[in-house]
């Protein structure tokens, strides 16, 4: 089983919608995670709204801090993938220590919260990339590639 971290700044979004389609895509090979560099405290209600249509299980969802896996009995991760909109001029987090990582930016529904269609419109479109790069990653033969090929393979997906 590999962990697998999504990060963000506010983990109440991308973070959130990328950590239930890998567990639930994951097929018994990742146990996903999400966490925030400045956690919002609070899902984006229109990621939620999403997650409960789309019969996710979000029961245990919350927006926390990165933090939480920072700490020595955290589980130890095997990669981090940020997936903040530097094009927009965000900071994403930088994670320490030794997990393959990789930048999957998209769009942040947070930043539409006073047009309710706009961000309903953008968490689709950030749900059908997100799921799009999580499914290429979970078809990657992991333990065939070498670790300069699959860092290579990691940074062409969030290209997608």
């Amino acid at each position: 089983m590999k962990n697998v971290l999504f990060l963000c700044t506010g983990n109440s979004a991308r973070s959130i919608l990328a950590e239930a389609i890998l567990n639930r895509d994951g097929l018994g090979r990742f146990r996903a995670y999400s966490a925030g560099s400045q956690p919002s405290g609070a899902l984006n209600p229109h990621v939620l709204e999403f997650l409960q249509a789309n019969r996710f299980p979000c029961e245990s969802a919350r927006s926390k801090s990165w933090e939480e896996f920072a700490v020595p009995d955290a589980p130890p991760m095997d990669f981090v993938f940020t997936v903040c909109d530097q094009a927009a001029g965000e900071t994403c987090p930088v994670w320490p220590g030794q997990p393959m990582t990789a930048h999957w930016g998209v769009d942040d529904p947070a930043a539409y919260r006073n047009d309710p269609e706009k961000a309903r419109r953008v968490v689709r479109e950030v749900y059908h990339i997100l799921q799009r790069r999580i499914s290429i990653f979970t078809s990657l033969p992991l333990d065939k590639l070498e670790h300069l090929a699959l860092q290579r393979q990691l940074n062409d997906i969030g290209k997608q």
